[in-house]
């Protein structure tokens, strides 16, 4: 897929339109602007959405624009071990806390954009998730306060050189390398049901799934978890886990991510 076409809305990444009041970031007429989506419409604004203040300070056809990740997190936290039967698919023990791990800003990439097996890997795993982003600075916020600050919901994969993480036996350099956290394809305000399904799809089979209700500890329970340690700044991510079902991907493939009810993210593999 050329630069050009990935992550277009025509027939792009995961297909049909953005939902009404989802926001994220494109590229228009050679430049990249947060925006809104308003049907066939994109606002392109001042700032992300999130933003107090957020202007809109033009318009573009959503047809003409090419979908970017939503967000530039300043930095992701990832949860290890947040759905119990993918623990046990990797014979691992669920700890009486969350398990967290970083991963860095420069592996980001958007909708359409590809995913690069690093030659010293022999195994590089997919991993469906929902992503939270945080919309305002928070530290030591309960879980009754969470879901005033965050600024929405998107899709995330958590792509793992799973042979480094055996090697290395701490999961840093496998979660790490350039374009390892696909997110997209926008971000929606308002949090997914426990019944709705994440899933992994390869070449168009599914081959991952669980629901939201799976996991162990709810998405505004890790937000306030991790505000606890750490200050979480308006744009960071925070990835919720994913469920029984990781596996391979190959050169050539594609893999799709699927949240129902916030939306679909593809990418090709190389």
């Amino acid at each position: 897929m050329s630069g050009a076409d990935a992550g277009a809305v025509k027939g792009g990444p995961g297909g049909g339109r953005p939902p009404a009041g989802a926001h994220g970031r494109v590229a228009v007429a050679g430049m990249e602007r947060d925006c809104r989506f308003a049907g066939d419409a994109v606002e392109l604004l001042d700032r992300p959405a999130w933003e107090p203040g957020a202007v809109v300070i033009g318009e573009a056809a959503l047809e003409g624009c090419r979908l970017l990740a939503p967000v530039i997190p300043g930095k992701i936290v990832a949860v290890g071990l947040n759905y119990r039967a993918h623990a046990d698919e990797l014979a691992m023990r669920v700890q009486a806390e969350p398990i967290l791990f970083m991963k860095p800003s420069t592996a980001v990439i958007g909708p359409g954009e590809t995913i690069v097996r690093p030659a010293r890997s022999v195994q590089v795993d997919y991993e469906a998730e929902l992503a939270l982003v945080v919309g305002r600075r928070c530290k030591d916020v309960s879980p009754a306060e969470a879901a005033a600050f965050v600024a929405g919901y998107t899709c995330g994969n958590d792509v793992t050189a799973r042979d480094l993480q055996k090697l290395d036996g701490q999961w840093t350099r496998a979660k790490s390398f350039d374009t390892f956290c696909p997110l997209g394809p926008w971000i929606v305000a308002e949090a997914p049901s426990p019944e709705a399904r994440v899933s992994a799809r390869l070449d168009g089979a599914e081959v991952q799934h669980g629901r939201v209700g799976d996991m162990i500890v709810t998405p505004l329970e890790l937000l306030a978890f991790v505000s606890g340690i750490m200050t979480l700044e308006p744009g960071d991510v925070i990835l919720t886990g994913t469920p029984p079902g990781v596996g391979p991907v190959a050169a050539g493939q594609t893999v799709n991510v699927v949240v129902e009810g916030v939306g679909a993210l593809s990418n090709p593999v190389a």
